[in-house]
């Protein structure tokens, strides 16, 4: 499709959704993040399932973080009517399930409460990565889409403390504001999952919360995804197709020296993931 058409196409039906955001529903479930740790492809196998359903328009919404001074009804526009759910339910026995993908609402510091007062009773799904790795990747991500200006890796890293000085501060203060830094150049901040998993849980409860190992996804993606009809109370309905999404070219390898720096002052953030993933995160097995 033209990019003119589909921008045609996606107002029409954003102001249809905006019409009728009274009778459609709510996201069940959302995939929160991590940046860069199979979101895309997890997105993908769970849309294909037949009573889960993906929004509209996007795979991300991003409601929570960068648009929620847009207000729940224009958030309720992406999502399917509640007929199309009513005849699912009585085709499969089984309530469907609506969600979305954004996985800068796990890093954002205001997302989580957003959703806990918006969607209770909502879980959520976590994919955690290498640290290292994500951070590698989500440079050359960033760099890719033109958000980065630093060709560096470890440069970018250098300059990380001072790009986001203030960032978490400034949008407390200023809800609705966005802060790029924040959003496209936290490549070390973003790997620090316990921190962003402590802030989530007294919000949402540990039990609404499941967090997965993306090495262990994309190596054998089969029992992690029962793992998540289970955690969904979804039954296992077709054969899903598992894909590697959103991969970029690697770039010239990262030095050795660096990677063992960047590995010891993660050793203690990768510990407390344990817990989390119920045995010892697998880059670090």
């Amino acid at each position: 499709m033209k990019p003119a058409l589909k921008r045609s196409v996606h107002a029409v039906s954003r102001t249809t959704g905006r019409l009728t955001s009274g009778n459609r529903i709510l996201p069940s479930f959302l995939v929160v993040g991590a940046q860069r740790s199979g979101t895309t492809s997890l997105y993908r196998a769970l849309a294909r399932h037949p009573l889960v359903l993906k929004p509209v328009l996007h795979k991300g919404v991003h409601y929570f973080d960068v648009a929620y001074d847009r207000g729940l009804s224009w958030y309720r526009a992406h999502f399917p009517l509640r007929g199309a759910t009513l005849r699912l339910s009585r085709r499969h026995g089984h309530r469907p399930q609506a969600f979305e993908s954004a996985p800068y609402y796990l890093f954002h510091p205001l997302a989580a409460a957003r959703i806990a007062a918006d969607l209770p009773g909502v879980k959520l799904i976590v994919l955690v990565r290498d640290p290292v790795e994500r951070a590698f990747s989500a440079h050359a991500h960033e760099l890719a889409r033109g958000f980065e200006s630093e060709r560096c890796f470890a440069r970018a890293l250098e300059l990380e403390e001072e790009r986001l000085a203030g960032a978490e501060e400034s949008l407390v203060a200023s809800p609705y504001s966005t802060h790029h830094a924040h959003r496209h150049h936290a490549y070390l901040a973003r790997g620090r999952y316990a921190e962003q998993l402590a802030r989530v849980e007294p919000l949402i409860g540990r039990e609404r919360i499941l967090v997965l190992d993306s090495g262990e996804f994309f190596a054998r993606p089969e029992p992690v995804y029962d793992r998540v009809l289970r955690f969904l109370g979804l039954p296992h309905l077709g054969d899903p197709v598992f894909d590697r999404h959103n991969a970029r070219p690697r770039p010239a390898p990262m030095p050795p020296s660096l990677r063992r720096e960047l590995a010891a002052r993660f050793e203690g953030s990768d510990a407390l993931l344990a817990p989390w993933l119920g045995a010892e995160p697998s880059w670090r097995s």
